[in-house]
């Protein structure tokens, strides 16, 4: 496995420098994370720390990467290394983000599923409106168990291609997934069981996207017919906008983190303190508890947050490539922009300088947009139906290729690059998937090309 982030000062310094723009060009299009943003287009793009963080966060910062490539083990184990499963999905952070990049469906059958997850839920929903979880094995399966506790089921994804023809007469094909379960350990799943796959995202830059107020993400959607999905905020008990996951169902990076540590590998926090365990998984509730409970105490938590809020966003290249130009032109007037906004302006974040009042580059607009049947999972997440997903941010998309060794887009990782990801966006996507396919390949090309340099 690769490292995840690195602290190296001497690489942080030397990061930061940048060729000067060719004449004519606006050298501020490349900072897509503000005054935070790191000129790094190496496997190791995602690895640093924001430019411009403080020395208070330094040490933090640091320390929550640790936390995030740390192998937990089973209790009882090494105080402060144990509390992994009963049941789980992953032994680190990094296992699906590798070096803080995406992850990826099986390759080849009987690979395992590591990077991409099945949510579960059944028709109706819970207390505050989210999904019903399956009574027998929650919101998410969790493939493996630790020693006397079973894995939950063994997930399997199959692949049909679609073949299809550009207006110009080139062919692609797009391949549609099917998931199953077998080997389940506690009896079928439910009656009328909706299964979600869920790839893990790349990390950069959520600090930032935490930091857009409220007030622009709903001006966004007068704008563009997109909707903010509401959601429950464990903390603050009260539903509020949410901005991240695939679904837009989650509230706050804390939320977000402290959820991913206690689905995907079983550490218990201060926001979900108990272990995931329903009621008929006996074995599970039965299992011992690591020493620290909640397994993260209150300073390790904070500094996982902080790392997840201080990853730097790495530059935009190639800004006096024509066809890079020409294909950020053809982006705008396919209407690809409409959702994946290019630009916008944080808010005060008290205690981040570093995350507040900047001009930031994500292109996407942290609303919900209806993409169709031929993306949908028909599985509703409190506001969000089973069409709708939440725009993805395409800073550092291309960069993907060389971080993770593979560019699989979309909530599955089933766009084998950035044309099948366009192609397959339908309903409110669908008139930028049709002019893109109607463009000559010269058009084409030029619009990955700009992708690329993002």
């Amino acid at each position: 496995m690769r490292r995840g982030s690195v602290f190296l000062f001497g690489a942080f310094l030397a990061c930061g420098a940048s060729k000067p723009a060719s004449p004519g060009v606006d050298p501020s299009e490349a900072l897509l994370g503000g005054d935070g943003t790191v000129f790094d287009d190496g496997d190791e793009a995602f690895a640093y720390p924001a430019r411009n963080l403080s020395e208070s966060y330094r040490d933090p910062f640091q320390l929550g990467d640790g936390l995030f490539n740390r192998n937990w083990v089973p209790a009882p184990g090494p105080q402060g290394d144990d509390g992994l499963g009963p049941t789980y999905n992953a032994v680190s952070c990094s296992t699906c983000h590798d070096n803080n990049g995406r992850g990826a469906p099986p390759q080849k059958p009987g690979d395992q599923f590591l990077g991409l997850l099945l949510r579960l839920s059944v028709p109706g929903t819970d207390a505050h409106g989210g999904p019903m979880p399956d009574p027998n094995y929650g919101d998410q399966l969790q493939p493996y168990g630790i020693t006397g506790v079973p894995g939950e089921g063994t997930p399997a994804v199959s692949y049909v291609e679609m073949p299809g023809t550009y207006a110009d007469g080139a062919s692609y094909s797009l391949r549609a997934p099917t998931y199953v379960v077998t080997n389940l350990a506690f009896g079928p799943l439910a009656d009328g069981i909706l299964i979600g796959p869920r790839l893990a995202p790349q990390t950069v830059g959520l600090g930032l996207l935490q930091a857009v107020d409220d007030a622009t993400i709903l001006a966004f959607a007068a704008q563009n017919g997109g909707k903010p999905n509401r959601v429950w905020d464990v903390s603050a008990q009260q539903t509020v906008l949410g901005r991240f996951g695939w679904k837009a169902n989650q509230p706050s990076l804390e939320q977000q983190v402290d959820g991913a540590a206690r689905n995907d590998i079983g550490l218990t926090d201060s926001i979900f303190p108990t272990e995931n365990c329903p009621p008929v998984q006996t074995a599970c509730g039965a299992a011992p508890l690591a020493m620290d409970q909640p397994n993260l105490e209150p300073m390790r938590e904070t500094d996982l947050i902080v790392h997840a809020k201080g990853l730097a966003v790495p530059a935009r290249r190639n800004l006096d490539d024509p066809a890079a130009a020409r294909g950020e032109q053809l982006f705008g007037t396919a209407g690809c922009a409409s959702c994946h906004v290019p630009k916008m302006t944080t808010g005060t974040v008290p205690g981040w300088p570093e995350l507040s009042n900047q001009t930031i580059r994500p292109f996407t607009d942290l609303l919900l947009h209806d993409m169709g049947p031929g993306l949908a999972d028909g599985r509703p997440d409190y506001l969000a139906s089973g069409s709708e997903w939440r725009t993805p941010p395409l800073w550092g998309v291309g960069l993907v290729q060389p971080v993770d060794g593979y560019l699989l887009l979309l909530h599955d990782g089933r766009a084998r690059g950035f044309e099948e990801a366009i192609l397959w966006h339908g309903e409110q996507g669908k008139a930028a998937a049709d002019a893109f396919r109607k463009m000559p390949k010269g058009d084409r090309d030029a619009l990955v090309a700009f992708l690329g340099s993002l």
